[in-house]
């Protein structure tokens, strides 16, 4: 079998660039300008009385393993209770920044039933905590927050 000089040069450019596209094809989660924007000084979330809302779940990153590489794949699972499926329009994540950077627009179009799943994920290097807002569609509400480790 023999190949021509053009389908060589195709084909080994094809390989050459296939990182490239890797790195192309991330959706930017978070810019290495929010990244530089000061942490607030408490993270903790006040929540008052029993909430009833869906359960959130990171996935992917582990946020107990050691720091990943970007662009990475990010997945959050939405458990429901009783039954009452999840709002998908009442999802908001917020990079918790001073001042906060809303980055729902960014994961809309990642939002399914059972949670976000962005395949690649492109963030700076650093340690990121994003907040995590929904309904169900009863109204009832959770909040949970997610940690990003990301190495450099």
């Amino acid at each position: 079998m023999r190949f021509s000089q053009t389908s060589v040069l195709c084909f080994g450019l094809a390989l050459a660039l296939a990182p490239l596209q890797t790195a192309l094809a991330a959706d930017v989660l978070i810019t290495e300008a929010e990244a530089s924007m000061p942490a607030p000084v408490d993270v903790s979330l006040t929540t008052r009385g029993l909430t009833r809302g869906p359960v959130v779940e990171q996935v992917t990153p582990d946020p107990d393993a050691a720091p990943v590489k970007s662009p990475l794949p990010l997945k959050i699972k939405f458990q429901t209770r009783n039954n009452v499926p999840i709002d998908k329009d009442s999802v908001k994540l917020t990079y918790v920044r001073t001042p906060g950077v809303d980055l729902t627009s960014r994961i809309k179009p990642f939002i399914g039933e059972e949670g976000i799943d962005m395949k690649l994920a492109e963030v700076p290097a650093g340690t990121h905590v994003i907040r995590v807002e929904l309904k169900d569609q009863q109204g009832r509400s959770s909040t949970a927050t997610i940690k990003l480790s990301v190495a450099k």
